[in-house]
C-alpha cells in the first residue's frame, strides 16, 4: 500500500454529473477534476468480442487508458474510469438515439429482471501498469409501469443520456421496483468499491462497516454471475 492519508488529487474520467455528485459524498474538500475521457464507444462496442458482462471493463479500461495519457504530467494524481452498462438476457441496452428506441427499450425491460454492470478502473499517473480494478453487478426488477408514463416519462428527455434509456433516480418516473445489489453502481459510480480501491492510494479510510453500504440504504450484499 502507499502512503495512508496524503493530500491526493483525484481525475475522474466521466461526463457524468451523476458520477461527480457520488464521488462527492466520498470525499468534502478533496481535489477533484473532471475530465472526461475522449474514446469513441461505439467504435470500441463494435471491436468488443466478449459476452454482453464483460463490455463495461472493457470500456472501462480503455478510458483510463486514455485519461492517463492526458494526465501524464500530473504524477501523483489518481484517475478514476468508470463504464455501466444495462444487459437484458444477453443484449446490451445502449443510449437511445430516438424517442421511439427509448419506448422500446422500456417496453422491453418493463416487469422484468435485468442487471446493471459498472466497472472501476484507478491508477496513478505516475505509475499506468499498476491498474486496480473492480466490477459490481446490480439485478434490478423493474415495475409495471404503463404506457402514459411511459409517454410522460420521454418527454422529460431524461431517457436519452442513460444506458437502457432510464434513471433509477428519476424524481417521478421512479421504474425501479426493487434491487439486488449496488444502488450507487446502477447510478454510475459504486462507492464501496472505489472506497476499497483509494484506500491504496491513501485518498479514503478503510470502510466502516464492511459488508455493508453506508451511503445508500436501497444496497443489498453483492451479486455474482453465473456467466
Amino acid at each position: 500500500m502507499e502512503n495512508v492519508y496524503q493530500p491526493v488529487k483525484l481525475i475522474l474520467a466521466s461526463a457524468s454529473p451523476r458520477r461527480r455528485e457520488l464521488i462527492l459524498r466520498l470525499w468534502w474538500g478533496t481535489r477533484i477534476e473532471i475530465r472526461p475521457s475522449n474514446v469513441d464507444e461505439e467504435l470500441l462496442e463494435t471491436q468488443y468480442q466478449g459476452g454482453p458482462h464483460g463490455l463495461a471493463p472493457y470500456l472501462a479500461k480503455f478510458k483510463l487508458l486514455t485519461a492517463l495519457e492526458s494526465a501524464s504530467d500530473e504524477p501523483n494524481a489518481v484517475v478514476i474510469a468508470a463504464d455501466t452498462t444495462v444487459v437484458l438476457g444477453n443484449c446490451v441496452l445502449n443510449k437511445p438515439h430516438s424517442a421511439d428506441e427509448a419506448r422500446a427499450m422500456l417496453h422491453d425491460l418493463r416487469g422484468k429482471p435485468h442487471i446493471v454492470t459498472t466497472a472501476l478502473c484507478v491508477a496513478r499517473a505516475g505509475n499506468p501498469e499498476k491498474i486496480y480494478t473492480a466490477t459490481e453487478h446490480t439485478r434490478i426488477y423493474m415495475r409495471n409501469y404503463s404506457e402514459d408514463e411511459i409517454t410522460a416519462y420521454i418527454a422529460t428527455g431524461d431517457p436519452f443520456d442513460k444506458a437502457g434509456a432510464y434513471a433509477m433516480q428519476h424524481e417521478t418516473f421512479h421504474p425501479v421496483e426493487r434491487i439486488e445489489g449496488c444502488a450507487p453502481g446502477v447510478i454510475g459510480l459504486p462507492l464501496c468499491q472505489l472506497s476499497e480501491i483509494l484506500t491504496q492510494f491513501g485518498v479514503s479510510k478503510p470502510h466502516p462497516k464492511p459488508g455493508l453500504c453506508v451511503w445508500d440504504a436501497r444496497c443489498s450484499p453483492r451479486i455474482t454471475l453465473d456467466t
